[in-house]
């Protein structure tokens, strides 16, 4: 048994060195350096995807490598339809307060949240056939959202094009439709720039066909190009935050907690619980998903749950109520949630997440169910179970048939029964049970029956 966890120890330390040097390093490649402009450095930070509290660490992670390095100028390499309003404002004013010149070369698209990242560059450049604008705050079902989100939208479009020298009513009209900018837009639709319509409006500086021409326009042209990469932990929390993932996940934390409570003691079980526990929870939080209030009341579920099996007899509002604190907390951590506003989340989505939670779990306890009766009797695992038998020819017996005449008799509880304790039958102790709820100690009670290997005891009226 010592020589296994050490085994399991060995392998557990090798895999968490190998994990925590890949999160450590970080990749980042660098393209052919030119001697006409020594020492020059233009960073590139790709936004290829769509915008979510991940982009806004890779973001903030690239700025300070750029700073690091030196760098003569940061190139937002954009092509996205937007994402999540606090994750492009968090980006926004980074971009705002970086001391490195960030300029946006307008790949394909840069709509909603995209648009207001590219305001807030000191510079705009587009591809031809690219577009800026589209910045109505809707959700995942592209239905707008109510006014108090279109205000602040509108609020932080202005604000940034006021501080980046651009027309902020323009800004406000890509947002709004009911805003019209003379010449500009009058049609009562939200406002989209193709590039030459963003250059004529002085929201583009010129049309570029790929980054080398964005440093030529930028007088850098022949400056050594280093090219931002996601580490490993960023890419192991893509992978973990995948809702197959996730229900993956579940499945081993119930399946865990089950095995755990087949067995005495702490072990295997529990510990894969905790570590399946941790990546389901980890990946959400740090991607702004899973608050901090979902996760605790998803402990307090674990812990009523616990109090459930191991101090209360029966299964009743504890049990009850810990189950519905687990599925509401893994629930919530699934979805973009605002605190408690749910508005920004449609209803579909909302189904499917406790879809998938309700799912998981009883899949985890069903496979749990049927895997227990099979797995502890392979000879794979003799090592983690008792195989030698105690038969009666050595002097192991399984019960006393003596104790079956208590039947009927009063005593003391010597202990406390929780539900297990001692009782005082004729001045002897025995090992006793509460047949029903707890009992102090001190109080009379009947033996009601014997089953062998227990006296179950109750209160005598």
């Amino acid at each position: 048994m010592n020589r296994f966890y050490s085994r399991i120890s060995l392998i557990t330390g090798v895999l968490t060195f190998c994990f925590l040097t890949c999160f450590l390093q970080r990749s980042v490649y660098s393209q052919d350096t030119s001697s006409n402009n020594a020492g020059k450095t233009v960073y590139v930070l790709p936004i290829r995807d769509e915008i979510t509290p991940g982009m806004a660490r890779q973001v903030s992670a690239g700025l300070k490598e750029a700073t690091n390095l030196n760098a003569d100028l940061v190139v937002i390499h954009m092509n996205t339809y937007g994402g999540l309003l606090d994750a492009a404002d968090s980006i926004r004013t980074r971009l705002l307060n970086s001391e490195i010149p960030v300029v946006s070369f307008i790949d394909n698209n840069a709509a909603s949240a995209g648009a207001l990242i590219s305001i807030a560059c000191e510079r705009i450049y587009m591809r031809e056939g690219a577009s800026i604008g589209a910045a109505t705050v809707v959700n995942q079902s592209a239905e707008a959202l109510p006014d108090k989100y279109q205000s602040y939208m509108r609020s932080m479009m202005r604000s940034t094009a006021e501080q980046r020298g651009r027309d902020p009513r323009i800004a406000e009209a890509m947002v709004d439709p009911s805003i019209v900018v003379p010449g500009v837009s009058d049609s009562g639709k939200v406002l989209t720039f193709t590039t030459q319509e963003a250059i004529t409006n002085e929201y583009c500086q010129g049309q570029a066909h790929d980054l080398r021409s964005v440093m030529k326009l930028e007088g850098l042209e022949n400056a050594s190009i280093v090219t931002y990469a996601p580490t490993f932990l960023e890419k192991m929390i893509g992978f973990l935050v995948n809702p197959a993932i996730s229900g993956v996940l579940l499945l081993i934390i119930m399946g865990g907690i089950y095995f755990e409570l087949q067995t005495p003691g702490i072990g295997f079980p529990l510990l894969a619980a905790v570590v399946a526990a941790l990546l389901y929870f980890a990946p959400l939080y740090l991607e702004g998903l899973a608050a901090n209030w979902e996760i605790l009341i998803t402990m307090a579920g674990f812990i009523l749950i616990a109090i459930e099996v191991f101090a209360i007899p029966g299964f009743g509002i504890a049990g009850v109520s810990g189950i519905i604190l687990m599925v509401t907390g893994f629930t919530f951590s699934l979805i973009g949630n605002d605190g408690f506003d749910f508005s920004p989340v449609p209803d579909r989505e909302l189904i499917w997440s406790l879809a998938v939670v309700v799912a998981s779990m009883f899949g985890g306890l069903f496979v749990s169910y049927f895997v227990a009766k099979r797995i502890l009797k392979t000879t794979r695992f003799n090592k983690l179970v008792l195989t030698n038998e105690m038969s009666a020819k050595q002097g192991y017996v399984s019960s006393d048939p003596g104790l079956s005449l208590l039947i009927g008799q009063t005593g003391t509880t010597g202990s406390y029964l929780r539900p297990s304790g001692k009782v005082i039958i004729d001045d002897t102790v025995y090992n006793a049970s509460a047949d029903r709820g707890f009992i102090p100690k001190g109080e009379t009670v009947e033996v009601v029956k014997y089953d062998g290997l227990t006296l179950w005891v109750r209160i005598k009226k």
